[in-house]
């Protein structure tokens, strides 16, 4: 006989979760306080704009955390049809800053739909999985199950192409995830290089950052990328120290957003960039767990979700600054600059504890 028992959120998660929000906002004042000071008059202006993003976004941790999980899948279709309503309306009203129309504005606050359409996609995704667990694995069922991401994609990708390939593997890790087959994954990759090759040919800047990162050197797109592998080779073991970077003084533009990690090393050093990567394997190892013991398949599957949400955008975050791959415009989870960001992952952090709090219980 089977019995489901509640208990306490898991720890270990809360712990890592705190101890990067705050690590991610000491280091984040240290690399804005020049662009704070030179475009606002104020060196915290960042900090302080980011700390009432992360307060906001604990409370609606805690929140979710102590909703049930299932009731929220309830809802995984309305929320996937906002996260499309919201993506046509950025099309059409969307603000646009740097030459990229991601933001829209309500009143004094501004937010990027797209990090609100990763939450809606890994909670769809998980729930029609479970619907159709008999059909996982089957061909069709992974079809079909990809064929539900692409409407998002393309809305995001028009304008965001770096959140529309997170979007595109988390369905893919879902889908790995609940498949007991993988040959058949042979086939999705073929097709899958094929969308990114027709893709990346349809605009000619996509082909351009090929270009670029091939050989910064010899373009002035490539500046940013030079820049920041100069800050990383300057940091050596140690690193220089909180606050006493150089490249932040304008040579690597917006430090505090994409490239925030080559400051970070630049200041820390080898030791202080590995201790950052360690933080972030716990809390993707932890992710792990909770998906591994959680009491159903749902709670498997939102659970796997986060956690390749988080292993994706750390990855391509690093690989882009150290020009293992080309500049995509990832940010680093919890660290970056960015209210939107770190709002909606704590809020995925506050589901994952959600998730945790059920377990099994077996009686004789």
């Amino acid at each position: 006989m089977k019995n489901i028992r509640k208990r306490i959120p898991d720890g270990t998660l809360v712990v890592l979760v705190v101890l990067l929000t705050a690590a991610g906002l000491v280091l984040l004042y240290s690399t804005s306080t020049y662009n704070g000071r030179v475009k606002f008059h104020d060196p915290a202006y960042y900090l302080k704009k980011q700390l009432f993003a992360t307060a906001l976004g604990f409370l609606v941790l805690y929140v979710v955390a102590n909703m049930d999980y299932h009731v929220i899948a309830g809802f995984a279709v309305p929320l996937y049809v906002i996260s499309l309503l919201l993506g046509i309306a950025v099309l059409l009203f969307g603000d646009e800053y740097n030459g990229s129309r991601r933001w829209l504005s309500l009143g004094p606050l501004s937010f990027q739909p797209a990090e609100f359409a990763k939450v809606a996609v890994i909670i769809l995704l998980a729930w029609h999985i479970c619907r159709y667990k008999k059909d996982m694995g089957k061909m069709g069922f992974m079809v079909k199950t990809m064929a539900m991401v692409l409407p998002v994609v393309g809305l995001v990708g028009t304008n965001n192409l770096s959140t529309a390939v997170i979007i595109l593997g988390i369905g893919v890790i879902l889908i790995f995830v609940a498949n007991p087959k993988y040959k058949q994954f042979v086939g999705i990759g073929a097709a899958g290089i094929g969308f990114i090759a027709i893709f990346l040919s349809l605009e000619s800047y996509r082909l351009e950052r090929l270009a670029v990162w091939r050989d910064p050197e010899s373009y002035d797109k490539g500046f940013q990328t030079i820049q920041g592998l100069y800050a990383i080779g300057s940091g050596g073991i140690f690193g220089k120290g909180l606050g006493s970077s150089l490249q932040k003084l304008g040579f690597v533009p917006e430090a505090q957003n994409d490239m925030i990690f080559s400051i970070i090393c630049e200041e820390t050093g080898l030791v202080g960039a590995i201790l950052l990567m360690l933080v972030f394997g716990l809390l993707i190892w932890r992710l792990m767990v909770i998906a591994t013991h959680a009491l159903d398949l749902l709670g498997t599957m939102i659970a796997a979700g986060i956690m390749g949400h988080m292993a994706i955008q750390v990855i391509l975050n690093i690989a882009v600054v150290t020009n293992t791959i080309p500049n995509t415009g990832i940010t680093l989870p919890f660290v970056s600059y960015g209210g939107t960001s770190v709002l909606f992952l704590l809020g995925e952090m506050g589901l994952a504890l959600s998730v945790s709090r059920y377990e099994k219980q077996e009686f004789l």
